[in-house]
């Protein structure tokens, strides 16, 4: 037998399928809708794509980390709901002036005080419930699934069910302004992408996070400290859901309790899809990019096509159940 034979690596089609699939299809996506409807590839058509999906793709970064440790968080759209909220309350200085527009908008405060307040209540959220999965040693599906109602509660609570609308121009700014063609949220979705992906490749941290969910119990016996990256992972997704909150809010000009219902299906449909594994240690970035990019251009593409929206909701449904079931047999053959 010749060297060259020796060293010849068989080809492997499920392990190409598991790392290309998502991206091929997004190709496929794009092709078939710039076929079937000329406006689909339309500069402003695309940009207003990545804009849409920034807001969710933000949070499926912070998702990201959780799914990666093997866990999962549903409160993420409740959590948004209520820091976009504590977002506009601290940008119009109370709910006196929930509604006030123009001169009296001089009342408020600077736009980025109120990004802070918003990234402290999405990581404060993140914490409890990061500390009620590591220190009462709750599963984080019963967890988040009590954060998804709480959280919501409270955002009702806190805004006593009404929007608070009408922001300055340096608020609004963050949400629909541009630098350049670029949407704002676009460039920071994509630097926050950018900045998470080498966190998880080239940092320690981010080698504690695929130990953490590859095996918990060996990680842990080679010193790697699970319990805080478990707790830490959550407080990352709270991070995100308090940028997202802040920036739709800011898109909108107007901030509500009811806002991001459902939001967590599309987060975790985008990382799955882009091909992190449910049962932890296997992901990346750069595919929940990919993934959230995907939902994204097959919505608007049937929106295009004047699909109904309950179809719509159909299909993603439909490939979020597909991809779980590829995960879960490219599992088994890795085995």
């Amino acid at each position: 037998m010749s060297s060259r034979e020796i060293n010849k690596v068989p080809f492997n089609a499920l392990e190409f399928s598991a790392r290309f699939a998502a991206p091929l299809f997004l190709l496929l996506l794009i092709a078939v809708f710039a076929l079937l409807e000329p406006r689909f590839l339309h500069p402003l058509n695309l940009f207003n794509i990545l804009r849409q999906v920034s807001i969710s793709g933000l949070i499926a970064i912070g998702m990201t980390f959780v799914i990666l440790t093997a866990g999962i968080d549903l409160s993420v759209g409740s959590l948004m709901a209520l820091a976009g909220l504590v977002s506009a309350y601290v940008a119009k200085g109370g709910l006196a002036d929930r509604f006030a527009i123009g001169a009296n908008l001089d009342a408020g405060n600077p736009a980025i005080l109120a990004l802070a307040a918003g990234l402290l209540v999405g990581m404060l959220g993140g914490a409890l419930q990061g500390m009620a999965i590591t220190r009462l040693k709750v599963p984080p599906f019963v967890v988040t699934l009590g954060g998804l109602t709480a959280f919501r509660g409270a955002a009702l609570l806190f805004s006593g069910g009404g929007p608070i609308s009408g922001f300055a121009a340096d608020y609004t700014w963050w949400g629909q302004g541009r630098i350049g063609p670029v949407p704002v949220p676009v460039i920071i979705f994509l630097g926050c992408a950018i900045l998470a992906h080498l966190v998880l490749r080239y940092f320690q941290y981010g080698q504690h996070v695929y130990a953490t969910g590859g095996n918990s119990r060996a990680a842990a016996l080679n010193g790697v400290p699970t319990r805080r990256v478990i707790f830490s992972v959550y407080v990352v997704v709270g991070f995100f859901c308090g940028l997202a909150g802040f920036l739709l809010s800011a898109r909108l000009n107007s901030a509500e309790a009811v806002a991001g219902l459902g939001v967590e299906l599309t987060v975790i449909a985008a990382v799955v899809i882009g091909g992190t594994s449910l049962f932890g240690g296997v992901g990346s970035i750069f595919g929940t990019v990919v993934g959230a990019c995907l939902i994204g251009v097959l919505t608007n593409g049937l929106v295009l096509l004047n699909v109904s929206s309950f179809i719509q909701q159909i299909v993603i449904g439909v490939i979020l159940v597909a991809a779980v079931a590829f995960d879960q047999f490219a599992a088994e053959k890795r085995q």
